[in-house]
């Protein structure tokens, strides 16, 4: 296993930024690895960043955290515990920490909804979402990714129009970290293949009409035809929480 360290980085010197060095690993990963199957990508991450690296999961399903799981056993599974979620998205988030030999790390707000609400007055997630997502969901993923140099996400590159340039592996310029994403390439035919093939736990909501599954006051039920993420903030012009932008 090759491990990134301020050694190997050359960081060793005074004054030696991170993030040149970590952009220049991206770069040249995005471009050896676009088209590269999901467990090498995966593997090229866990073997580069070693135990500072861990993968991102929503809980919508775990097919992320399982192909991880397979690669480097062991490896943090960091959740944004936003406290508005379905017990639904609990539920899968149990039953990872449960079977799979993950390590998973539920990360909460600063405050809970009740001190977000006394602060703030209720139904900020109504009224100012962007703000709410931020507390909830921004800030607690920037706190926990301080303990690594980079992380993995399950975005798709056919999920919407947002993400269809979403490359294997980027450089976050404003984290100053390296972003992987395995499954980019990946369709929702692929992901149902790896699901059935491995009977790795999805949010039941799913099946009751649900296309993209966030917190529960900000998320509703899609019709056919309809883009999955359109049951999210459907009364707002957004369709990201902040996390991926």
């Amino acid at each position: 296993m090759t491990v990134v360290t301020a050694t190997s980085l050359g960081l060793v010197s005074l004054g030696a930024p991170a993030a040149p060095s970590l952009e220049r690993i991206a770069l040249d990963a995005a471009a050896r690895l676009e088209g590269a199957p999901a467990e090498e990508i995966a593997k090229w991450a866990t073997d580069t960043f070693g135990a500072r690296f861990c993968v991102t999961s929503s809980m919508a399903d775990a097919v992320v955290a399982h192909l991880f799981s397979r690669v480097t056993p062991g490896v943090d599974v960091v959740f944004l515990d936003t406290g508005l979620h379905f017990p639904e998205t609990l539920k899968v988030r149990d039953t990872v920490a449960r079977t799979m030999n993950v390590n998973v790390r539920s990360i909460r707000p600063r405050q809970t909804v009740g001190q977000q609400d006394g602060e703030y007055g209720p139904r900020l997630f109504a009224r100012s979402p962007d703000e709410c997502c931020f507390m909830r969901k921004v800030e607690p993923l920037e706190r926990a990714l301080s303990d690594y140099d980079a992380w993995a996400t399950g975005l798709r590159r056919d999920e919407s129009p947002t993400r269809a340039n979403t490359p294997v592996v980027a450089f976050d310029a404003r984290k100053g970290k390296v972003k992987v994403n395995p499954i980019a390439t990946w369709t929702q035919q692929d992901v149902d293949r790896y699901i059935a093939r491995w009977d790795v736990p999805v949010n039941e909501l799913f099946k009751k009409g649900y296309g993209s599954i966030g917190c529960w006051p900000c998320t509703r039920r899609t019709t056919a035809g309809e883009d999955p993420r359109a049951g999210r903030w459907a009364m707002f012009e957004k369709t990201e929480c902040g996390l991926h932008v």
